[in-house]
């Protein structure tokens, strides 16, 4: 299979100044794909706030390639994020990626003057009209913390509503859930595009850690046959690309307006993936 549909990546900001080399290094490898955007992560309550404006702005004006902040509510006040997009806006960032957040450890509920992404994104587009394209997320398979699929589905259908242009969604390795959350999304007259959200396959015990913690399903034989190769991380590799691979076209067979890999600051497990669509398997 040959495709040309747009590819973006996502990174974290790095603790230390090493890894923030390291991640550079890969990001210029990525820029070689030719991805419409980059992304950058913003931790819980705002935690790496000054570290991701680092990367952001390095990405897009040292790597050349248009990068968007996470920007979360959770924890900041109205003037601290109108000071922050408006940074970004004066520093020339064009998109942004609006998020509630993730509660830092030991909060039970949202803080801050604003709660919920819709409000974020109402927000961002009061201050600054359609200066950004704004991203949200989705979850295919609802958020780990809504009480079920329908009121995570109503949510999603506020932030779309309340401006977004388009959506990334939570990773998953199921297609049939993108689809069905697609046409549910459809059915109540959003048509906004919903970018599946990739994640490459490269160490089964953080692949489970995370997926537990994020709601994402990972299939039970897929499951088996990471347990059965144990430490064999090419096996695990080669395995993973192929599944990631076959995943990613039956999304784009059936419709998906693009693919944005969850890198985890690596270059190779997304790119291996990339050339299998590109036709150089």
């Amino acid at each position: 299979m040959t495709t040309n549909a747009p590819i973006s990546f996502e990174f974290f900001p790095t603790k230390t100044e090493a890894g923030h080399e390291k991640l550079l290094a890969t990001a210029q490898t990525l820029a070689a794909a030719g991805p419409e955007f980059f992304s950058v992560t913003y931790g819980a309550g705002g935690s790496t706030r000054d570290g991701t404006r680092r990367t952001v702005l390095q990405l897009d004006g040292e790597v050349k390639v248009p990068t968007a902040p996470h920007l979360s509510c959770v924890g900041d006040s109205r003037e601290d994020l109108r000071t922050l997009i408006n940074d970004y806006r004066a520093n020339g960032i064009q998109r942004i990626v609006a998020l509630r957040g993730d509660l830092p450890s030991g909060m039970g509920h949202a803080s801050g003057e604003l709660r919920y992404a819709n409000e974020l994104v109402e927000f961002i587009r009061a201050e600054t009209g359609d200066h950004f394209t704004i991203e949200v997320a989705a979850y295919p398979e609802s958020h780990p913390q809504a009480p079920n699929f329908e009121t995570d589905l109503q949510n999603f259908i506020r932030k779309a509503r309340a401006g977004a242009d388009s959506a990334i969604t939570q990773y998953f390795f199921n297609a049939d859930c993108y689809f069905h959350f697609v046409d549910r999304v459809r059915q109540a007259g959003i048509d906004i595009p919903i970018i599946p959200g990739i994640m490459p396959i490269t160490n089964y015990t953080k692949l489970a850690r995370f997926s537990d913690a994020c709601g994402a399903e990972i299939p039970r034989w897929i499951r088996k046959q990471l347990e059965a190769y144990g430490d064999d991380s090419d096996s695990i590799s080669a395995f993973g690309t192929e599944v990631i691979s076959q995943l990613c076209e039956r999304l784009l067979d059936g419709g998906a307006p693009g693919l944005h890999f969850y890198t985890l600051n690596q270059a190779e497990p997304s790119l291996a993936v990339v050339r299998n669509l590109q036709g150089d398997r």
